[in-house]
């Protein structure tokens, strides 16, 4: 089959559309349109074991029978259950304002998640967000019917203040001491070991974590040959620069800095996408998908 129309995967076009549901859809139709892989959903016949209940769960899985008896709600589970507990977590500091082209880092981010949010709700599963810069901003549990509410959040929210990332994933990492798919999307401007741990702690609960470093073309390449003044769009000091003089010190930081990201979120058994803002999301959703699809067989 042929692929999908750029149209429906090109960021600059998409920050066109106003409406995030519409853009969400546009994307999912586009990129599932000429894809062989079919998608599981549902559950088999086959009863396994009872959990507890968690807030964003669907209400008609509670065992009205186990109820009765302990006074307390159960879920029912199944063995071939692929359904999946998947918390999008946001960066919205002050540095995701950040963008030198069509599209800002935060505005990417926003696409990225609707996008992601909407075909994991076509598989079925629970979807929730957590926004943050220093604190927990939003918080949404994930649920089958969480979806618009996540949309009209994220549609509404604007991007400042200072970032604490560690901090913020920690938090989250307390928010449900259910196992499940946590996606992180965020500039990463933290040291690799620090956040490093902070997902080191995530697994050690039971969660998969997905990260989609979001990076802006010009903060990869330090473009311009004239002197110019920088301003850290977290903190407003300014610094005045040469940029010509410093780019290949610069570059050759970076280029560490975005490494050393990857090997330790690999250490940490997560898996790891970085993404220029000019890029098409297509490769975001396959790498989603094949994680996603990774996890089901393996459960």
């Amino acid at each position: 089959m042929s692929a999908a129309p750029a149209a429906f995967l090109d960021p600059a076009l998409l920050a066109k559309i106003s409406d995030l549901a519409l853009l969400a859809r546009t994307v999912v139709d586009g990129f599932m349109h000429g894809q062989h892989r079919s998608m599981r959903k549902g559950s088999s016949l086959d009863f396994a074991e009872h959990r507890s209940y968690q807030p964003g769960d669907d209400l008609r899985r509670i065992d009205w029978r186990v109820y009765g008896r302990t006074d307390r709600f159960y879920i029912k589970e199944y063995d071939a259950d692929t359904n999946a507990s998947v918390l999008f977590a946001v960066d919205t500091s002050g540095s995701m304002n950040y963008g030198s082209g069509a599209v800002t880092k935060f505005a990417y981010a926003r696409m990225l998640t609707a996008s992601l949010a909407w075909l994991s709700k076509t598989q079925g599963d629970r979807v929730g967000l957590a926004t943050f810069t220093q604190e927990l901003v939003d918080v949404i549990p994930p649920s089958v019917r969480h979806l618009q509410r996540m949309l009209h959040t994220l549609a509404a929210t604007k991007a400042g203040g200072p970032s604490q990332l560690i901090t913020s994933l920690e938090k989250v990492g307390l928010l449900s001491q259910r196992a499940g798919i946590l996606v992180l999307v965020s500039d990463c401007y933290e040291q690799p070991d620090a956040v490093g741990r902070a997902v080191d702690a995530l697994r050690m609960h039971g969660h998969d974590v997905i990260v989609f470093h979001v990076v802006d073309p010009s903060e990869r390449d330090l473009p311009g040959d004239d002197d110019t003044t920088f301003e850290d769009a977290e903190t407003g000091a300014l610094l005045p620069l040469k940029p010509a003089a410093l780019r290949d010190k610069y570059k050759a930081l970076v280029t560490a800095h975005h490494e050393a990201l990857q090997s330790r979120f690999t250490a940490a058994g997560a898996d790891y996408v970085r993404l220029d803002t000019s890029e098409p999301l297509d490769r975001a959703l396959h790498s989603y998908l094949d994680a996603r699809l990774s996890r089901s067989r393996v459960r």
